[in-house]
């Protein structure tokens, strides 16, 4: 049987691809290629280049494969876009879970690790963020993971398709040996851009607004690595596997750091200057997300590697390092 990691070549989904043939899974990715990249998929899985919204590639990939469990972080991810364009957040994202959901059903798989996201509890009440809190997104790309979440959850009272959800905060760094890392067109998110003014490859770094309620009046977010990422949704696999109930997860290193302290890590890491100006504010930005990230580590058994920004840091330096042009130089 094999494992099934829908949207596997991009970002999270090749690191998760990559620690999974690692640690001996059979695995098959589906991506439509539209963010994702080629190359950025381990070679010893099998690969099938469609779209999770079309019902005949899903058909014939599950009649083909005999999946047991499926990993979905298939979806677009902008908050700023999804502020412009609310009706493709909802296509993609919540349409694209419909689909895969019913084919499912339909071909008797009742396993999925859903990637879902802080951006579900909104403006947090307080920090830092538990499962238990209220989830009232404030932008479209939130809204769609939530309505994610509770569409699995009525699939698994009407059929029985399990499911872990887990919410991570904000992802950065890349694997260890330099081989994949995060190549986005455009680039929005802080830890790469801020490394490529490093590289030479922007003039300057733009914080977006410094009057947010915070130490220092920029965001601060909580930071993982796609590495632990990976682990934990292996975890999740084996927490179903073992006839455990749905449930959902915050992944995150329990500490928050600010867009300021983001930069000034990266000079210490890379030795450069990193010139930086401030700019507005970006719409749907909450002022910090921190997670409580306790009840996956003592229910899944998780235990993240990279618990220092530095690490990370220093690993996505090793990637933009040997990859200036991202996949391209390939």
């Amino acid at each position: 049987m094999a494992i099934l990691v829908a949207g596997g070549a991009g970002y999270i989904g090749s690191h998760m691809v990559a620690d999974l043939v690692e640690k001996g899974y059979d695995v098959v990715v589906a991506d439509n290629l539209s963010t994702g990249h080629r190359a950025a998929i381990n070679s010893q899985a099998r690969f099938y280049e469609g779209d999770i919204r079309n019902r005949e590639f899903l058909d014939e990939l599950f009649t083909k494969e005999k999946i047991d469990a499926v990993v979905h972080f298939a979806a677009f991810s902008l908050v700023a876009e999804s502020m412009k364009k609310p009706l493709k957040y909802f296509d993609n994202n919540t349409g694209g879970m419909i689909t895969l959901l019913e084919a499912m059903h339909d071909h008797g798989i009742k396993y999925i690790v859903f990637s879902s996201t802080a951006a579900t509890y909104g403006i947090p009440e307080h920090m830092p963020i538990k499962e238990s809190d209220p989830q009232v997104p404030i932008n479209p790309y939130g809204e769609s993971k939530l309505a994610m979440e509770k569409i699995m959850k009525w699939c698994d009272q009407a059929y029985g398709i399990k499911f872990v959800a887990l919410r991570y905060f904000n992802v950065a760094g890349a694997k260890p040996d330099g081989s994949i890392g995060e190549d986005h067109h455009p680039e929005t998110h802080l830890v790469p851009i801020i490394l490529q003014v490093a590289a030479g490859k922007r003039d300057e770094l733009s914080i977006f607004g410094d009057d947010y309620n915070t130490p220092d009046g920029t965001n601060v977010r909580d930071y993982v690595h796609p590495m632990d990422l990976a682990d934990a949704h292996i975890l999740a696999i084996k927490y179903l596997q073992a006839g455990n109930p749905s449930d959902a997860f915050n992944l995150g290193s329990s500490t928050g750091f600010s867009n300021k302290q983001m930069l000034e890590a990266a000079r210490e890491v890379t030795g450069k200057p990193i010139p930086a100006k401030m700019a507005p504010r970006r719409p749907g930005d909450p002022d910090a997300l921190v997670a409580a990230s306790d009840k996956a580590r003592s229910v899944l058994g998780w235990k993240p590697q990279y618990d220092d920004v530095h690490d990370i840091i220093a690993s996505a330096w090793k990637w933009h390092s040997t990859h200036p042009q991202g996949y391209n130089d390939k």
